[in-house]
């Protein structure tokens, strides 16, 4: 990534934020061609894949630590399991020591559906973030953070999942 810094020039002061709408657009267009790249190649959405990574990761593991480890609701999670299980790639079994707890697992092809999927965008950002300097990343962090408030949506819920729409396809957008 090359940083541009900007001329203090009262005209290139005033394309400031125009450049800086041009950068968040990049973002998203870059987040929606993935988007479409995943549904393409796999047959799923970047938190159908979350969740199945997470149960890979996990094993025998229940919803509620699901939707803790990808940071959606229980409701939601159970939601895209649903999903997932309609299609053949999950199943779930009620825990024999304790009758109130569900655990998630996958089948040979949410093995292999996993197996076959692009790696998500986030682990790519991950890597090259972890590799800036200390102080690169604090500024990109606080520099996002601030973004995120001028937009209003500093108290919107999010995961850090990189995903274009709703969460769950069946949900309306809107």
């Amino acid at each position: 990534m090359t940083l541009r810094f900007v001329n203090k020039t009262p005209r290139a002061m005033s394309q400031a934020p125009q450049e800086v709408l041009i950068a968040l657009r990049r973002i998203m267009r870059a987040t929606e061609l993935y988007s479409k790249q995943l549904s393409k190649t796999a047959g799923l959405t970047s938190p159908q894949l979350l969740i199945l990574a997470a149960i890979a990761r996990m094993g025998d593991v229940t919803i509620g630590t699901i939707a803790r480890e990808v940071k959606l609701s229980q409701a939601t999670v159970t939601t895209i399991l649903d999903r997932l299980e309609r299609r053949g790639l999950v199943y779930r079994e009620r825990s024999t020591v304790d009758k109130r707890k569900v655990h998630a697992h996958l089948t040979a092809e949410g093995e292999g559906a996993l197996s076959t999927a692009p790696t998500p965008l986030q682990q790519s950002f991950i890597a090259r973030y972890e590799a800036l300097d200390p102080w690169e990343q604090s500024m990109i962090l606080a520099s996002l953070q601030r973004v995120a408030d001028m937009m209003d949506a500093g108290d919107l819920d999010a995961s850090p999942m990189l995903h274009v729409g709703t969460i769950d396809p069946a949900m309306p957008q809107g």
